[in-house]
């Protein structure tokens, strides 16, 4: 294949809400990239009304998320590292701004993001469709709420994209995707090629395991919150799959930033 090249770099701090585009960051061996699903909401139902500011992995079925509830897309969350503040803003203008590691100000955003859900609809088949309270779980630091327990990274290629993109009759925001590794210069659907190989990420390493699968979250607009372009169905129609993307392990700590190469080292 041909070799690529970072294009982009993206965090998650808080689960399944706004990412954010970074010039570099470092991956660490069996806990990805720091700062990345480091927090989450995590619904308190009638079995856990009291939970610890940290709690171990758990399936997203237990978070508040944008494949299940849309409407948290429309939403602006940035997150400081260096501060501890998380800001939360809506067309430009400021709903919240609280310190993370305060408990008081953890107790604010969870009554925040509370009080937004009830404002919200659920899509149809969310795991978690009862409106019940949240709460902010998580340090900021360690990742710790990916979707699969053990701890991995997303990479998807741009081809890819705009293969997808001129298949919908859209320019699709990357965003969608929720990727950490955006990559130039290979194919489209290449990347897929690389399931069972180890790489080379900037300085890291790192395993391809498998092909990521689509959930109704690539149908909203990361600025809005509304669905409005049925990706699902595109895929399964053009493509006979519901797959964009591919996650992989982190072998070796190393930095990785824009413009550094992903170099296969193994067939």
């Amino acid at each position: 294949m041909k070799l690529a090249t970072v294009k982009q770099l993206f965090i998650h701090p808080v689960k399944g809400l706004t990412p954010k585009n970074c010039q570099d960051f470092f991956l660490t061996s069996g806990y990805g990239i720091k700062g990345d699903r480091a927090f989450a909401l995590m619904f308190l139902d009638s079995d856990n009304s009291t939970i610890p500011e940290v709690i171990p992995w758990m399936s997203k079925k237990h978070f508040a998320v944008q494949n299940d509830w849309p409407g948290l897309a429309a939403l602006n969350c940035e997150f400081d590292p260096e501060t501890g503040f998380l800001t939360v803003r809506h067309q430009g203008v400021e709903l919240l701004k609280a310190n993370t590691s305060l408990s008081e100000e953890r107790d604010r955003i969870s009554a925040f993001f509370t009080d937004y859900l009830t404002t919200l609809t659920p899509n149809k088949g969310a795991r978690h469709p009862q409106k019940a309270p949240v709460q902010l779980v998580g340090n900021g630091n360690t990742t710790r709420y990916p979707d699969r327990e053990i701890v991995h990274i997303s990479i998807i290629s741009q081809a890819t994209m705009d293969d997808l993109g001129e298949k919908a009759g859209n320019i699709l925001d990357i965003r969608r995707f929720r990727p950490n590794v955006v990559v130039d210069g290979i194919d489209a659907w290449s990347e897929f090629d690389l399931v069972g190989k180890q790489l080379r990420l900037g300085n890291a390493q790192i395993t391809v395991t498998a092909k990521i699968g689509r959930c109704m979250n690539i149908e909203v607009d990361p600025e809005t919150g509304d669905r409005d372009i049925p990706l699902l169905s595109v895929l399964k129609e053009k493509f006979g799959h519901a797959h964009t993307g591919v996650l992989a392990t982190v072998d070796s700590d190393g930095s990785v930033a824009v413009g550094d190469l992903l170099q296969v080292l193994s067939d």
